[in-house]
């Protein structure tokens, strides 16, 4: 491992906006305020407070939907009243993508497009549209799968500013009037089969981190958020992966986590490698999550055997890699060999895990022990195709598939579907929603719908 070492003097913020690294057994006030990342503050999807809603159609409890131009994955992530995504708008044909598995989906060749990278910021109480940011505008220079957009990292946003990454392409800083303040270009680089980018930047204190796995030079970098300047870069011998790093903030220390098929290797803060671990699947998308004191991390691709679910315990150091035999060590609590997802993340609820999975099913395992409560259960005869991660609260499990249908199902040890909830047919969803309030946020290939349902009044 190569580490470059670059000087930066960073600035000291004069107010601390956030802090993105809470504690990972609670859900705190601050993350139902905002949902500054990828699955929230605390990287969880788990969300708290009174009247969310439950049920839901293209109509029902509907407080408003925006239509959004281009095509992105991305996920809306909120701070205070303000909304934001990021998109792709192209010029000249780009293929539509299909529900459903990806097989047949490989396009190995760049599109013959022009693209107008943006970011929007909407109004969360009205949907209404306050400003909209062409960040750049030029020809697609990198191939993605069918189902991939040009605009799938999702944003992070501090209270001050909004970082967004565009993976082949780089990464641009905006304040929250739409001002570009700096950016920094991406070499584009080329991908497993073409399939192109998705890991999301995460931010911690005054640092933006970003990993960009890929076919020709891997790297894990972290930039000063005021100024996009690089404070170090570690290289990462890697192909192409597209987990999002997790910040780990446990009793012992704050650590980098990043998935990989090679390996999963967690990082100090000053780029050291702390410990690494082998034994994950052929394609590395869920991003990991700690919760109960452990660290959960996991990859699962369809046409493998290899689909493990580790609980990694705080503390480790060097290869902790299991055995083939073992299925536990010094550093890993447990693993369940056959347990992981191939693109949801799993999510942590209560005293348990639950796994989703691409083609409708779901199973779940005791948090602490990896214990089975209950295998693999189909969600109902048309649940086929799941991307978006789930989430949680009010003591329910929510999965979104692609075809913008929720399925509701009761959180604990007995697997119950409660009922579905149905958008419009025209809404694929890819996207994992945003929780905010009493407001959920969903983000389809055709707009961002804000669900909230009608306040409960108080008795007298």
């Amino acid at each position: 491992m190569k580490r470059d070492a670059v000087p930066v003097k960073i600035a000291v913020p004069l107010a601390v906006f956030v802090l993105l690294s809470v504690s990972p057994d609670s859900t705190s006030a601050q993350a139902q305020e905002h949902w500054p990342q990828f699955r929230g503050a605390e990287s969880r999807g788990v969300a708290s407070g009174p009247n969310l809603p439950d049920r839901w159609s293209a109509t029902e409890n509907i407080a408003w939907k925006t239509d959004l131009p281009g095509r992105a994955w991305s996920s809306p992530i909120v701070w205070q009243d303000r909304v934001f995504v990021t998109t792709a708008v192209n010029t000249g044909e780009l293929e539509t993508p299909k529900k459903g598995l990806y097989f047949g989906g490989n396009r190995p060749e760049p599109r013959s497009v022009q693209l107008d990278y943006r970011v929007l910021c909407l109004d969360l109480v009205s949907g209404k549209r306050l400003w909209e940011r062409s960040v750049h505008q030029g020809s697609s220079q990198s191939p993605i799968h069918l189902k991939n957009s040009f605009a799938s990292e999702t944003p992070v946003t501090d209270g001050q500013r909004v970082y967004a990454y565009f993976g082949n392409l780089g990464l641009y800083c905006l304040d929250l009037e739409g001002q570009v303040v700096w950016s920094r270009p991406f070499e584009p680089r080329a991908t497993r089969n073409g399939w192109g980018t998705a890991a999301s930047p995460v931010l911690h204190g005054e640092r933006l981190y970003v990993v960009n796995d890929n076919e020709e030079e891997s790297f894990l970098i972290a930039l000063d958020r005021r100024t996009g300047e690089p404070i170090w870069r570690v290289e990462r011998d890697e192909k192409s992966n597209w987990a999002t790093p997790y910040i780990w903030k446990n009793d012992l220390r704050t650590e980098i986590v990043t998935p990989g098929t090679g390996k999963t290797r967690a990082y100090g803060l000053d780029g050291e490698l702390l410990w690494e671990f082998g034994g994950m699947s052929s394609h590395t998308i869920p991003t990991p999550l700690a919760a109960h004191g452990l660290l959960f991390v996991t990859s699962g691709y369809i046409n493998t055997l290899v689909r493990p679910l580790f609980a990694v315990r705080p503390g480790a150091r060097g290869d902790i890699t299991l055995s083939e035999d073992q299925t536990s060590n010094a550093s890993l609590a447990w693993c369940q060999k056959q347990a992981g997802p191939y693109n949801p993340s799993p999510i942590v609820y209560g005293d348990n895990v639950y796994v989703l999975y691409d083609r409708g099913m779901i199973a779940c395992y005791h948090a602490r022990t990896g214990e089975e409560v209950y295998g693999k259960q189909r969600m109902g005869a048309a649940a086929r195709a799941f991307t978006s991660s789930p989430w949680a609260y009010d003591g329910k499990i929510f999965c979104l598939d692609e075809d913008g249908v929720t399925f509701v199902l009761r959180a604990g040890d007995e697997f119950q579907v409660l009922h579905r909830n149905k958008l419009a047919d025209d809404d694929m969803c890819m996207a994992t929603p945003a929780i905010v309030g009493d407001r959920l946020l969903i983000r389809t290939s055709a707009r961002v719908y804000c669900i909230r349902q009608p306040a409960v009044s108080s008795a007298r």
